[in-house]
C-alpha cells in the first residue's frame, strides 16, 4: 500500500495544490519501533486557494482509484466535516459521488 500511496503522493503535487504530506500517525511508545498500519496510505493535502484545485485533486483520485482495480483500495477524502468514503463502489459510483462532492465545495471557494 505504501507503493500506492507514494505514486499518488507524486501524482498530487504535479498539482495546483501547497503541499501533499503523509499524515501523522500517533507516537510510537517509548522503547518501542513502531508503525500505525491504519496510517499507512493517509495523506493530507493543502489546496490553499486555488478554485480548481479540488476538482483537480479529485480529478486524479479519480484516476488512480480506476488503476488500483485488482487491490480497490478504500478512499477517505475529508473537507472540513464533510467525509466521502468509498470502498466497494462502480465506476459509476465513485464518478458519481466524486461530483456530489465537488458540488457541495464550489460555493465555499476551495
Amino acid at each position: 500500500m505504501a507503493d500506492l500511496t507514494g505514486y499518488l503522493r507524486e501524482e498530487l503535487l504535479q498539482l495546483d495544490v501547497e503541499d501533499v504530506a503523509a499524515a501523522p500517525g500517533e507516537a510510537a511508545p517509548p522503547g518501542t519501533r513502531a508503525v500505525d498500519v491504519t496510517q499507512i496510505g493517509e495523506l493530507l493535502v493543502s489546496l490553499g486557494g486555488t478554485v480548481g484545485a479540488l476538482n483537480q485533486v479529485m480529478t486524479v483520485l479519480r484516476g488512480w482509484l480506476g488503476r488500483c482495480r485488482d487491490r480497490r483500495p478504500t478512499l477517505r477524502v475529508a473537507l472540513g466535516d464533510d467525509v466521502l468514503e468509498i470502498s466497494e463502489a462502480t465506476d459509476e459510483q465513485v464518478t458519481e459521488a466524486f461530483d456530489v462532492f465537488v458540488s457541495r465545495h464550489s460555493s465555499t471557494g476551495v
